[in-house]
């Protein structure tokens, strides 16, 4: 079955490839987002519609399997801790409108040569040494549980399917809240404008939007407007995703919901499940409300398996992190970012990345 794209007459479609490639990007969503609920004062249901309604508006809109993911700085340093939810939604909120502008003004291109790859690819780094941490403190809290989705996790990609792994320990997991708490009543809360908390607009909220920024002009906007064209042959411009990642989240994070991005990361993942189109974005919107209605069984999730699940994201994202220009610089920064703080980290990289680019210039202009 398809369905007429309005933007771009891409026809959408809803086959086996779109069902399949739909759980693509749930690989890396659900467990930053589950223990985004478990963790801190943030409503799972507010975050899981939000998700929901934006996939299929973009789905709609772009004609394609474009990823709606949380914005990973923001996310990591929620869950370990070292940002309060005031700040994340203050962070969140700084963040939209910069891209929201940045957007508006096609000034994606010009911010990313300043910035420098192995800067971004330093805090991505930063990122995933974070989500490690946190995880392999989770999963230290019952190991029997944490031994199982290893040993589960390594039979998956032992069988060839790595990134199945995921979705396994997902699975069990789901089984086993389900377990705990019953059959739910499917329930909502209501909408009210910053239901869990106020905006605090602080110094670290601030360096957190700073650092997230770095990461969402190079991995969510240039690099996904790369993997459309390559992946897909559609013109979509880092400029067109900056505006729709600073629109989604201005208009989610007051109600509740996560600062968003397009990252690159999931589009890569519905592509290898099977997407194609938009379709998939519409399957998934709608199971995430409907997951967003048994909240309660979601949030009974077991930490320990959880735990492995962040390390699984961690690898994966660091893995993205070390294919860099510049391996040194990339590590210190994500080692700065872990010793002090990621915000610090990104002004420390940004420096160094100007002075070593000043220093080649001046070189070449002396030979």
């Amino acid at each position: 079955m398809a369905l007429a794209d309005v933007r771009n007459g891409r026809a959408l479609r809803f086959d086996v490839g779109e069902f399949t490639g739909a759980l693509g990007d749930s690989v890396t969503v659900l467990p930053i987002v589950v223990a985004l609920g478990a963790l801190t004062p943030m409503s799972l249901s507010h975050v899981l519609v939000a998700f929901g309604l934006f996939q299929v508006v973009w789905g709609l809109v772009y004609g394609l399997p474009l990823s709606v993911e949380p914005m990973k700085a923001l996310a990591a340093l929620a869950i370990a801790g070292a940002m309060s939810y005031g700040e994340l939604v203050a962070a969140g909120l700084v963040a939209g409108a910069v891209l929201l502008l940045a957007g508006q003004t096609s000034a994606i291109s010009s911010v990313e040569r300043y910035v420098g790859e192995p800067v971004v690819r330093g805090v991505q780094l930063a990122v995933a040494l974070l989500l490690a941490q946190t995880g392999v403190e989770l999963g230290l809290g019952d190991l029997a549980l944490a031994a199982l989705a290893v040993a589960l996790t390594l039979g998956v990609a032992a069988a060839g399917r790595p990134r199945a792994a995921t979705l396994v320990v997902l699975g069990v997991g789901a089984v086993l809240a389900a377990a705990a708490t019953g059959i739910p009543t499917p329930s909502m809360p209501a909408f009210d404008v910053f239901p869990a908390g106020a905006p605090a607009l602080t110094l670290g909220a601030v360096e957190g939007a700073t650092a997230q920024l770095a990461m969402t002009v190079g991995n969510a906007a240039v690099a996904t407007s790369l993997l459309c064209s390559g992946l897909f042959d559609a013109d979509v411009s880092a400029d067109d995703l900056s505006t729709s990642m600073g629109a989604m989240t201005l208009l989610s994070v007051p109600f509740g919901g996560l600062p968003m991005c397009h990252g690159s990361g999931g589009l890569a993942g519905k592509y290898a499940f099977g997407a194609r189109t938009g379709g998939a974005n519409v399957v998934l919107g709608v199971l995430y409300v409907v997951a967003a209605l048994f909240a309660s069984v979601v949030l009974a999730f077991p930490m320990a398996l959880l735990g492995v699940l962040l390390v699984l994201v961690a690898a994966q994202l660091g893995q993205s992190a070390l294919q860099t220009e510049s391996l040194v610089l990339t590590v210190l920064v994500g080692v700065v970012g872990v010793a002090t703080n990621v915000g610090l980290a990104f002004v420390v990289g940004v420096v160094l990345w100007l002075g070593a680019s000043t220093f080649d210039a001046a070189g070449t202009a002396d030979r």
